[in-house]
């Protein structure tokens, strides 16, 4: 692909950074994304190295996909959103980072993320995947909850549904809670016979192994385990608790992203559901509108 890039008509790249993987995707404002790579997680509070790694692969990947060489990164325009970058320290060590782009600028995946599913314009989301956030921005004022981290928070999200479906099954074979499938099928999710095969293999494991018993656990849910319910009810109580926080700024838009957002619907309450929009572009691409916005106000 021949891609036409100037000083004036710059490429961006946008890349969304979490707990589970890292995807970056090259924009054209010509001819759209050109583009897209994907890594693994990008999340600084999990490692800088590993972000670093991540950031660069999935960009390598992405000129790759566009038919350029990875030299080519040094002319891209790059918006990062990455989980843990609220934490000050670590929103420093990225911005100081001996990056590989022409410029970048680096925000919140929260951020990106509303920014992608409003197309630009002002709204409210809430990620609910490997971990669980919310963000909503209207007229300058802007809320910014969860996004704790595991084990410290994302309540409802994938990561804390397996720990809680974990903690269970444990309480369980020892004899202090009642019977549940979800006993059954973690052991063969593993293929161990006690508790210690769960905890060998649970122990010390990031939030995206615990991450991967969501489905489990929604599945025993729906096959009306009443352990397996209490755990997803809790979790999606929290996620429309959460979205009401964020009503309270009167987004004229409201969308939920991550792998959780659809199977987690149907246990939310009515009045959040119906407030529910399609989202209008992924995390990434909001990530290419910030550094679209960022490299214009620099430019003026």
């Amino acid at each position: 692909m021949i891609v036409n890039q100037t000083k004036e008509n710059p490429l961006f790249i946008g890349i969304d950074g979490g707990g589970s993987k890292c995807r970056a995707t090259i924009y054209s404002a010509e001819d759209g994304v050109i583009g897209t790579g994907v890594a693994g997680r990008a999340n600084p509070l999990h490692g800088l190295s590993q972000t670093f790694e991540s950031i660069q692969l999935s960009t390598e990947l992405a000129l790759k996909d566009a038919g350029m060489a990875i030299g080519d990164s040094k002319g891209l325009v790059a918006g990062l959103g990455l989980a843990g970058v609220n934490v000050p320290r670590l929103y420093q060590d990225i911005v100081n980072w001996e990056h590989p782009f022409a410029d970048m600028y680096v925000t919140s995946d929260l951020h990106t993320a509303c920014i992608g599913a409003h197309k630009g314009g002002e709204g409210a989301v809430i990620i609910t995947g490997t971990g669980s956030c919310g963000y909503a921005n209207v007229d300058g004022k802007f809320i910014s909850l969860g996004g704790h981290g595991f084990a410290l928070g994302d309540k409802g999200s994938g990561a804390w549904l397996g720990l809680k479906a974990a903690e269970q099954s444990l309480l369980h074979l020892d004899g202090f809670a009642e019977k549940t499938i979800l006993t059954e099928k973690l052991l063969n999710h593993f293929k161990v016979n006690d508790a210690l095969g769960i905890v060998e293999n649970l122990a010390g494991k990031s939030s995206s192994v615990y991450a991967k018993l969501a489905r489990i656990v929604l599945e025993c849910a729906n096959q009306q385990d009443e352990v397996a319910q209490a755990i997803v009810k809790e979790g999606a109580a929290y996620i429309s608790e959460l979205a009401r926080k964020l009503f309270e700024i009167n987004p004229p838009r409201f969308s939920m992203i991550g792998g959780l957002a659809e199977p987690l619907a149907p246990w939310l309450d009515k009045d959040v559901v119906t407030k529910l929009s399609p989202t209008l572009a992924p995390p990434e691409l909001g990530a290419t509108y910030f550094a679209r916005q960022q490299f214009g106000c620099k430019a003026s």
